[in-house]
């Protein structure tokens, strides 16, 4: 397909990779087809993914597989989970050893094409980035306001934080999370991952109280 070749291709941030403190080339990480009807949207590949080619391969992805309910090989089948960040390719780190955040350009240039592409019947938004390019106002308040008001956006959408065991202190923080919404995000994605072909979306929850 020419839009996934174009994105392959992409070097529109080689040199601002090369003055990152990796010096990396660029490497777009393009896992999607159309047809998925699970949408994640999250931030950037991270090194290991940069290396491996592979979304989420990582201990977050681990973590993600873990609140999503699936395995791995329900996880990379691209033609039910389509993985789109907002930057494809790994941002580098700063002097400090830090990701770096997504160019803006990544999303300004790709995301609008993909979304046309796509028609997903759930999206996951992962971490403030995506969480701001898909809600809008909606997301302004921070990843937690946006993440706890979740039921706003259910059972289409569901705003979460970064898988990153980084955040492992956040989700002790917010016991809510796990408790509430993990439960009706596992069983939404055992509904969308069983149902057969339906134009009608009518396979989907209804929308929660």
């Amino acid at each position: 397909m020419k839009l996934i070749d174009d994105i392959r291709a992409c070097r529109i941030c080689a040199a601002r990779f090369a003055a990152t403190a990796t010096a990396h080339a660029p490497r777009p990480v393009v896992w999607f087809q159309p047809g998925a009807r699970i949408l994640i949207a999250g931030q950037a590949p991270g090194m290991q993914v940069h290396l491996s080619g592979r979304p989420f391969a990582d201990r977050s992805g681990d973590r993600l597989r873990d609140w999503m309910g699936v395995d791995a090989d329900s996880f990379y089948d691209q033609s039910r989970i389509a993985i789109v960040p907002m930057a494809f390719c790994f941002p580098g780190y700063d002097a400090k050893g830090s990701d770096l955040p997504p160019p803006p350009i990544c999303a300004a240039t790709w995301r609008a094409p993909v979304m046309e592409l796509l028609h997903p019947r759930l999206i996951l938004l992962i971490g403030g980035h995506a969480q701001r390019w898909h809600l809008g106002d909606a997301a302004k308040g921070g990843v937690t306001e946006t993440v706890a008001g979740w039921r706003d956006h259910a059972p289409r959408i569901f705003p979460l934080p970064h898988p990153s065991w980084r955040n492992t202190g956040w989700l002790k923080r917010n016991p809510w999370f796990e408790a509430e919404l993990l439960p009706v995000l596992r069983r939404t994605v055992q509904t969308i991952l069983r149902e057969t072909d339906d134009p009608t979306g009518s396979a989907l929850p209804r929308p929660l109280p």
